[in-house]
């Protein structure tokens, strides 16, 4: 899914927390943990890094890494398992006098699933990863295949998230001895189908209503999704859905970062037009019934109160500050935010008419 407007507010208050803290040294210890990795393992990888730590010459960086990851470990210890999503932890020294010590740890599950370890001291807290997950807009499908492999995956964000990998029986171009041509023929051409229908099954089974899927892209050697795309495989409410079908080289992994790079123009389009789109409701609306929609900081935030905010608009150009307070607003009534570029005519009419601009569940006159 993609992430709601209390999500982003939490994590956005989390990294920008951190953000705001500098070792003296490489000091600050920054954990992540993948989702279904074993905690204890991370927990005795830590232990042994203790006693690596006893080795630095500073002894007041010593001390301060020694008691970063003393701190992590015991945090750790509170957990029972890997939570679902994984695990995101930090912990260090972050008196501002040189010479005291005021070790704090945090952690965070977070909203995307975590596919990355990541063990790090360092000067500052690595905090790449979450950034990465606040510019989680939306969500697509992706498919890599050919004859015999496919791969199914979620981008979300710059995130992919690998589902569920299938391989097929079809037979190599070399027939075994004793099998005329025509009927080694059929088999290849039955595997081949049977392949096919579990590709588009397990495609149903895991994008078929998911409300945050905006396109769906598929890649491999063009002859064969062709035949795919256009056969009668694929469900027809998924066939809509289907924004790019793209020629690679490769399947697996390399297949769907050569997918993301093939589908970046179509992804940039598409994020300009839903955003153009929901901006452009919100001007046909003010014209034709204004009494659903209004503008302005103190008009929104009204609407907000009143619980007659259905979505609300933020122009990218408001500072960090106030687009963090609507959606603080925003949370308390379950409020849709789109934060909206300046790189569409219809963006740039939200900045001219104040920048903050709401469409309602229900018509109000203020």
């Amino acid at each position: 899914m993609a992430l709601t407007a209390k999500q982003r507010f939490e994590l956005k208050k989390f990294v920008k927390e951190l953000d705001k803290y500098r070792g003296r040294h490489t000091e600050l210890v920054t954990v992540y943990i993948p989702q279904g990795y074993d905690l204890n393992k991370v927990i005795n990888h830590i232990k042994q890094e203790q006693g690596t730590a006893a080795n630095i010459k500073s002894s007041a960086t010593r001390k301060n890494v020694t008691d970063a990851l003393e701190r992590m470990v015991q945090h750790l210890r509170l957990f029972k398992e890997t939570p679902p999503h994984g695990l995101a932890a930090f912990s260090g020294n972050v008196a501002e006098r040189e010479g005291q010590s005021d070790v704090k740890v945090w952690s965070i599950e977070p909203p995307v699933p975590l596919k990355t370890r990541i063990y790090r001291c360092d000067k500052t807290f690595q905090l790449d990863l979450l950034r990465d997950m606040l510019d989680v807009k939306e969500m697509y499908g992706m498919v890599v295949m050919d004859r015999r492999d496919a791969t199914i995956a979620f981008l979300k964000g710059k995130t992919l998230i690998p589902l569920v990998s299938t391989h097929s029986e079809v037979p190599g171009k070399t027939r075994a001895g004793g099998q005329s041509s025509q009927r080694f023929e059929r088999l290849r051409e039955g595997a081949k189908k049977d392949h096919f229908k579990k590709v588009a099954d397990y495609m149903k089974d895991q994008f078929l209503g998911q409300k945050e899927l905006k396109g769906i892209m598929i890649g491999g050697p063009s002859v064969t999704t062709n035949e795919f795309v256009n056969g009668d495989y694929i469900t027809t409410e998924l066939k809509k859905k289907v924004i790019a079908v793209k020629d690679l080289s490769y399947t697996g992994d390399f297949g769907l970062q050569e997918l993301l790079e093939k589908c970046s123009d179509v992804l940039s389009a598409e994020e300009v037009t839903a955003e153009k789109e929901i901006v452009q409701k919100f001007l046909n609306l003010l014209a034709k019934n204004p009494g659903m929609v209004t503008y302005g900081e103190a008009e929104v935030a009204k609407a907000i109160e009143m619980g007659a905010a259905d979505i609300i608009l933020l122009s990218e150009t408001l500072d960090e500050e106030k687009i963090s307070e609507f959606e603080k607003k925003a949370q308390t009534t379950n409020v849709d935010v789109r934060i909206i570029s300046t790189e569409t005519r219809e963006g740039v009419q939200l900045k001219d008419l104040g920048k903050i601009a709401a469409i309602l569940r229900y018509e109000i006159n203020f």
